[in-house]
C-alpha cells in the first residue's frame, strides 16, 4: 500500500463530502460571505473567529457590524466600544486593538479597501496565512488554500499529507491538490471536522467516506 492516499481517492472523498456538507453547520466566515459580506467583513470576522467558538463569533460579528460596516466607521467606534461589542471572543482586547490598527492601515495605504494579494494581506498586523487565504478565497474568489486545525488534522488523518503544522499542510496541498478544489477544501473539511471527523473519538460509524479513510492517528472512534 502506498505511503499516501492518492489524489484520485481524495477527490472521490471530497465529491461525496461536497454533497453532504451543506446540511452541516457552515463556518462563521462562510456564513458572512453567503450574507453578501465584503472582503473587509470577511477579514474582520476571521480575526474575531481565531481561538473562539463559532457561536460566540457569530454574536460578536452581528454586534460589531450592526454598529459599523467600514474601516472609517469602525475607527469612529473607538477601542472601548469595540471591546464591549465583541466580548467575549478570545483575546477581545487585543483583537479590538488589531481591528483599529488594520482599519487605519487600509484607509491610509489602500483607500479603505482590503488588498487582494496574499503578500499584502500578510503584512497587516495579526493576519496569518489562514486569515489571508480566507480573504483571498471568500472575499475575492481567487485560488487559495486555507488550513486551520480541522483541515490540518483531517488531511493527515486521511493520509493525503504527512505534516506537522497547518502551514506545512498548506504548502503540501498546494503541490498536489487539484486547483478546482482549493477554494472549497476549507469549507468542506471544517464543517466535516466540526460535525463528524472530530479531533477526539470521531464519528466513524456515521462517516460517508469511511471506506476511503485509513484513520491515521485515530485511537478511538464512535
Amino acid at each position: 500500500m502506498s505511503e499516501y492516499t492518492s489524489t484520485k481517492t481524495i477527490v472521490k472523498a471530497l465529491s461525496i463530502l461536497k454533497k453532504e456538507y451543506p446540511s452541516w453547520k457552515a463556518p462563521i466566515v462562510t456564513y458572512i460571505k453567503n450574507s453578501r459580506g465584503t472582503p473587509y467583513k470577511i477579514l474582520i470576522s476571521t480575526i474575531l473567529s481565531l481561538r473562539t467558538k463559532d457561536e460566540t463569533t457569530t454574536n460578536a460579528v452581528k454586534n460589531l457590524f450592526g454598529n459599523a460596516n467600514t474601516p472609517e466607521e469602525i475607527i469612529q467606534l473607538g477601542k472601548d466600544k469595540i471591546q464591549r461589542l465583541i466580548y467575549p471572543v478570545g483575546f477581545y482586547k487585543t483583537k479590538a486593538k488589531r481591528i483599529i490598527e488594520i482599519s487605519k492601515i487600509l484607509i491610509e495605504k489602500y483607500n479603505g479597501l482590503v488588498p487582494d494579494s496574499l503578500e499584502e494581506l500578510l503584512e497587516l498586523p495579526g493576519v496569518g496565512r489562514k486569515t489571508a487565504n480566507l480573504v483571498i478565497t471568500l472575499g475575492y474568489n481567487k485560488p487559495g488554500i486555507c488550513v486551520d486545525t480541522h483541515v490540518h488534522r483531517i488531511s493527515n488523518r486521511l493520509g493525503y499529507v504527512k505534516t506537522k503544522s497547518p502551514e506545512q499542510t498548506e504548502f503540501a496541498l498546494r503541490e498536489k491538490l487539484p486547483l478546482e478544489w482549493w477554494t472549497s477544501y476549507n469549507d468542506i473539511l471544517v464543517a466535516f471536522g466540526q460535525t463528524i471527523c472530530r479531533p477526539i473519538s470521531p464519528f466513524c460509524s456515521k462517516c460517508p467516506i469511511e471506506k476511503y479513510c485509513p484513520k491515521i492517528g485515530v485511537e478511538h472512534s464512535r
